[in-house]
């Protein structure tokens, strides 16, 4: 890849973006489509400008880090007191929808793809069960629909990425290891660790950072200007320290904005000017790789069986094991199914796909895996920009 020629086209392409971004969202048209429309567009796919091969290394690093700092300022966000009065329904979806998710998954992909083993075809499951609100971001955003209906989808989209990350490793573990008979407590024990030491030290993080920023702010030490930047260092120290001592590094990253934006106002102000920002643009740089030289590679694997598969994962695989969570919750069908459409798959999808790559290499069958993803991407890019704003103003109009 020549990486001087991509960076001259991205920065381009933000120039563009921005002048016409407002004008664009009138017709429902969002970043991510964008940017995953032009590097189709200059892709080999289309007018072919550059010849994109992707450098694993420098990718995967890139959307984890996207990734993470996604996670860390949705966390940020989140209104604890807020959330600790409507828990139930977050609690529902991430430990009722979400095995459902799973397990639904799972099984229609046996009948799609017969001769891929059974856990191949869970790791698909896992691949395809986070959810992306930077692809809805007008539903999490537009303050007309009710703060417990957003909060409900932002939390699901926080912590679904890490609750299944943990699961996703340990089934790779097992392919690798050909050990799929191992013994269940070896396998708990390593995603208590992940999800607890992830925790903990991205708490810790989180708090000990806010704290200092606070103290370094009273004694007049910091520089206004510098304020954006602590919430970048904050998310991928919380990482980082997380991976070093066995933990979720991307769980370290959610609790790590939890405590940092539920502890200080201030600081909570900042990381949503980051969110806006710098975050906004590491997410649709990775989206313009993903059109650019994902996209391509997997287009020779993509069935008829693949794309089924795809629009299943988008629908009924997502909407229906949600609906069936939230029965009981005293929300009316409209609610429930609005808030099961909302299901995005975008850069976590992306990202996990490249972690398995890493680990596991050219397998056979994998081929399948990686074009499901990016097709359900790419359908998911394409159904939840167009449709967020008008869904989000219908049921705005319908609830007030």
């Amino acid at each position: 890849m020549d990486e001087h020629r991509v960076i001259l086209i991205i920065a381009i392409i933000i120039l563009l973006y921005g002048y016409i971004s407002k004008w664009l969202a009138r017709f429902n048209v969002s970043g991510p489509m964008v940017f995953t429309g032009l590097g189709l567009l200059l892709s080999p796919l289309g007018v072919g400008f550059t010849q994109a091969h992707i450098d694993t290394e420098f990718v995967t690093v890139l959307v984890e880090v996207a990734l993470v700092l996604v996670l860390f300022s949705d966390a940020a966000l989140l209104d604890l007191k807020q959330l600790k009065q409507a828990w139930q329904l977050p609690a529902r979806l991430l430990f009722i929808g979400l095995p459902i998710t799973i397990a639904a998954g799972a099984f229609t992909a046996k009948l799609f793809f017969p001769e891929l083993p059974a856990l191949y075809l869970l790791m698909l499951a896992l691949l395809l069960t986070p959810t992306d609100a930077a692809l809805g971001k007008a539903v999490v955003s537009d303050p007309k629909v009710p703060t417990k209906i957003r909060s409900t989808i932002n939390v699901e989209s926080g912590l679904n990425d890490g609750i299944v990350f943990p699961i996703l490793i340990t089934v790779v573990a097992m392919i690798l290891s050909e050990q799929g008979d191992a013994q269940e407590s070896h396998w708990l024990t390593y995603v208590i660790k992940q999800i607890l030491f992830g925790a903990l030290i991205g708490g810790l993080v989180g708090y000990l950072g806010t704290r200092l920023q606070s103290l370094c702010a009273k004694r007049d030490f910091l520089v206004e200007t510098y304020l954006n930047l602590i919430p970048i260092a904050l998310a991928i120290l919380a990482f980082y320290l997380a991976e070093a001592f066995s933990g979720n590094g991307f769980i370290a990253a959610f609790f790590a904005g939890l405590y940092a934006g539920n502890t200080s106002e201030v600081a909570r102000g900042h990381i949503e000017d980051f969110a806006e920002s710098e975050g906004e643009l590491l997410v649709l740089i990775s989206f313009f790789i993903f059109g650019l030289a994902f996209v391509p590679i997997t287009l020779p694997f993509v069935t008829t069986e693949v794309v089924l598969y795809s629009l299943l994962s988008l629908t009924l695989l997502r909407m229906l094991p949600v609906i069936l969570s939230l029965l009981g919750s005293r929300l009316d069908l409209a609610t429930s199914v609005f808030i099961a459409w909302f299901g995005p798959r975008g850069v976590a999808s992306i990202l996990y796909v490249l972690i398995v790559a890493h680990e596991m290499g050219s397998i056979h069958g994998f081929e399948t895996l990686y074009a499901v993803v990016t097709v359900t991407v790419l359908m998911s890019i394409l159904a939840h920009g167009l449709s967020a704003q008008p869904l989000a103003n219908w049921y705005a109009g319908r609830h007030q």
